[in-house]
Order: C-alpha cells, then sequence, then structure tokens
C-alpha cells in the first residue's frame, strides 16, 4: 500500500527539478515554466485519486462493484511485487465474466487468500486466478503449484501469517462461500449485479 501511496508523488518531485532548473536560468522560458506547472497539477490530482483509492482498502466504500477482471487487477497490482520477491509467480487467467461483485469483499477474500497461500506453502511456486460465472455468484479459484527456480530473496513476512480459519473469517464477514482442497481455493462472491 506505501508503494500506492507514492508511485504517484515521484513524477511531481522530477517535475519541480526541471522547473527549479528552468526558473534559475538567466531568461526563463515561462512557456515551459507554466507547462510544468500544468504538469504538476495533473499529477496531484492523480495522486490525490489513488490515495483515495488506497485509502478505500482500510475503509471501504459499501455500494463499490467490481468486475472479475477489475477486481483481480486491482489485488494483484497490491501484492505482485512483494510476491514476486518472496518467489511467487502470480498468473491471472481470469477472462471477462458478466455480472459485478462487492469490491470490498472481492479485495478481502481475494487478497486474503492469494496471502494465504504464499504463507502456507514455500517458494518458488506460481500461484494462478481464474474465474467462472456461478448461480449463486461469481467463482474464483486461486490454485498454487510449486515450480523449479529461485525461492525469492524476501525474508520472512512482518505480519501474522494468515491461516485457514483466518481466510474463512475474511469470507464469512462478506457473505462470500470459501472453500479449500490442498493448495486451491475456491471462493464464490454474491452478485450484486448481474447482467
Amino acid at each position: 500500500m506505501r508503494h500506492h501511496l507514492v508511485v504517484n508523488l515521484q513524477p511531481i518531485g522530477m517535475v519541480y527539478e526541471i522547473m527549479d532548473r528552468r526558473l534559475k536560468a538567466p531568461e526563463p522560458n515561462m512557456a515551459e515554466v507554466q507547462e510544468g506547472a500544468n504538469k504538476i497539477n495533473s499529477y496531484a490530482r492523480a495522486a490525490l485519486a489513488s490515495c483515495i483509492d488506497v485509502v478505500t482498502w482500510l475503509a471501504p466504500d459499501e455500494g463499490a462493484t467490481t468486475t472479475a477482471a477489475d477486481g483481480v487487477r486491482e489485488c494483484l497490482s497490491l501484492v505482485a511485487t512483494s510476491f514476486t520477491f518472496r518467489g511467487f509467480a502470480l498468473r491471472n487467467e481470469v477472462a471477462e465474466v458478466q455480472g459485478e461483485v462487492a469490491r470490498s469483499a472481492f479485495r478481502c477474500a481475494v487478497t486474503g487468500a492469494l496471502v494465504h497461500l504464499s504463507d502456507e506453502y514455500p517458494p518458488p511456486a506460481e500461484i494462478s486466478l481464474s474465474a467462472q460465472a456461478r448461480s449463486a455468484g461469481l467463482e474464483m479459484t486461486l490454485s498454487l503449484r510449486q515450480t523449479a527456480g529461485e525461492p525469492g530473496f524476501s525474508t520472512a513476512p512482518p505480519y501474522r501469517p494468515i491461516k485457514a480459519a483466518d481466510l474463512e473469517a475474511l469470507a464469512r464477514a462478506d457473505g462470500v462461500q470459501a472453500q479449500r482442497e490442498g493448495a486451491t481455493i475456491r471462493l464464490v462472491l454474491p452478485w450484486v449485479n448481474r447482467a
């Protein structure tokens, strides 16, 4: 989350440095300075929107919904760097599925399942995600398979590992059905809007 909060602030600093150099020139090109100021404004708006979005991970907007594809993209973008350092590859096999589910439920259950699998099994491994429409809801399947290669170079995670009971509690809190068979977790998220 820290990365998501600061990534959109980096361009502001770079544009500032360029503007500062241009303003120190004997005869600053004010059109270029104005262009830089406009860029800072647009980057600041993007940074604000990104920060507000990150906050919704902690204080969810209860009415927000997501599709399978968008939800997976969000979850993977949050954990991808950490998982790569820890020796876990993530494979998104989610095709477009019609319908929407609660965004907060998706974020908690799917991210929780990803973290749980990475806590339960050693690297190197690959976790694949797929989705299917069911009458009861969106069925997300997360499957881990051990692979050959480097085990990663990150130390143990700085949190208490997520156990199966934790994942079940997360799922239950959002009305998500969770089923585990070995290194495969199936989550059924109830539909909010189904086309």
